[in-house]
């Protein structure tokens, strides 16, 4: 096994779930990743995860497609390390859920199919890519410089298309399974789920140990809670009371300055802001029986229409919760990083287990690479500056990447800077990255 770089310390928790020669072909992977400057595939990662050419590129195509190990092991290991890291005094965990696609040319890809795409499609015409399809399941953490908080996976699936014989699986379930997963790996957490409006279904399923925050539909059915069961009555007890008013007509029927609604503060993607809140129990009979907290959320100058949430957990602080699903949109900038800056979309794996293996690779790559820069936060260390930057406070993700990559080269080029004689192979392998830089 290769040294580990002191940067990537915290990924002896990972060294359980492989063997001794495929947990070090994963460090130098995920090494090379980080370091890559051109695109991430097996080839392009290839020459800054071994520089010194000491195993075939075939062993690192292997990775993928067929290596003895499981990806839901891994991200078990994964998620249970970041957790004690992180949150180990924190009882309940936000976390995120939403999917995303990776395009992909070729109709040989295992498991690609035809999916909507998000980005380009609008109200009036849908657009559709042909793409692996992934869903993952991040924790929302709020990172010790402030600001807008991190979606860092713990889990992925990809959606396969079903197979002839076999039951179609759906979004909904990828993300039942694995917040079953993710309750047996952390057994003394409570979990509070954001999800855009697609996944509010979940609000009908027995999930364990979670509560559902998402988008309400302007035009969802809603009633009132039934009444009481009077005694010595006969039939059974009501599920459901008077049908309510839709909630976009509920909002224009209660003025804004009557007692229901409450001025509150939430903090919204790390920024303060004034709304004024309305909640009450409803039940929403299409999605679940049981009650849900509706929220009614409305700008306090009356610029932006009304926002509509609910809560499956009827006692929910109102301002808590807009909060929550505003932290929401953090997952949205985990896909932008991932396949942006660290080229999730670019491994050419074709067959087998090997195009779903290499997409989730690159989310667990995202991953060292935050809690690299957060372990490292704190520490008497030099950051990257920059002179037009003066009054920046946060990291951006460019900004960890490049810490990470500094770290990297200086333990890297110190290691082989033993003699003078590497200062030529020193020189020749940073000018090849230079070269090769997208």
């Amino acid at each position: 096994m290769p040294n580990l770089p002191q940067a990537l310390g915290f990924m002896t928790a990972l060294e359980p779930v492989f063997t001794g020669p495929t947990f070090a072909t994963c460090i130098r992977l995920v090494a090379g990743w980080i370091l890559c400057p051109a695109r991430r595939t097996i080839t392009g990662v290839y020459p800054f995860a071994d520089p010194t050419r000491g195993r075939c590129v075939e062993i690192y195509h292997h990775f993928f497609r067929s290596a003895a190990w499981l990806q839901r092991e891994l991200f078990a290991c994964w998620t249970q390390y970041l957790v004690r890291r992180l949150c180990a005094s924190t009882k309940t965990l936000l976390l995120a859920i939403d999917d995303t696609t990776h395009k992909k040319t070729g109709r040989q890809v295992d498991g690609a199919r035809v999916c909507r795409d998000a980005v380009r499609s609008t109200t009036s015409e849908t657009v559709f890519c042909w793409a692996l399809q992934y869903v993952p399941l991040c924790l929302v953490y709020s990172p010790p410089w402030g600001g807008e908080p991190l979606s860092i996976p713990l889990n992925i699936r990809l959606n396969r298309k079903a197979r002839d014989g076999e039951a179609p699986v759906t979004l909904l379930d990828h993300a039942e399974a694995m917040l079953r997963e993710l309750a047996e790996w952390l057994p003394d957490h409570d979990f509070r789920l954001v999800a855009d409006g697609a996944y509010a279904p979940l609000a009908g399923r027995l999930l364990p140990r979670v509560t559902l925050v998402s988008r309400l539909r302007a035009d969802a059915a809603l009633y009132e809670l039934p009444a009481p069961r009077k005694p010595g009555a006969r039939g059974r007890s009501r599920l459901k009371g008077v049908r309510l008013p839709k909630p976009s007509e509920l909002a224009k029927k209660i003025p804004s300055s009557r007692h229901d609604w409450r001025l509150a503060q939430t903090c919204e993607r790390g920024e303060l802001r004034k709304r004024l809140l309305y909640a009450r129990p409803v039940i929403w009979a299409h999605v679940s029986k049981k009650p849900i907290l509706l929220i009614i959320s409305r700008d306090w100058e009356g610029k932006e229409a009304d926002d509509f949430f609910f809560s499956t957990d009827v006692s929910a602080i109102p301002e808590l919760t807009v909060s929550d699903f505003a932290d929401r949109w953090s997952v949205e900038d985990t896909f932008r990083n991932v396949k942006q800056y660290l080229g999730a979309e670019q491994p050419q794996s074709w067959k087998g287990i090997g195009p779903e293996r290499a997409g989730a690779f690159s989310y667990l790559v995202y991953g060292a690479v935050w809690l690299a820069r957060i372990e490292r936060e704190g520490r008497k260390t030099a950051t990257i500056q920059r002179e037009w930057y003066e009054e920046k406070n946060c990291v951006s993700f460019l900004d960890a990447l490049a810490d990470t990559r500094q770290r990297l080269w200086r333990e890297r080029i110190k290691a082989m800077s033993s003699s003078r004689a590497d200062h030529e192979i020193i020189q020749n392998l940073l000018v090849n990255a230079l070269a090769w830089a997208a």
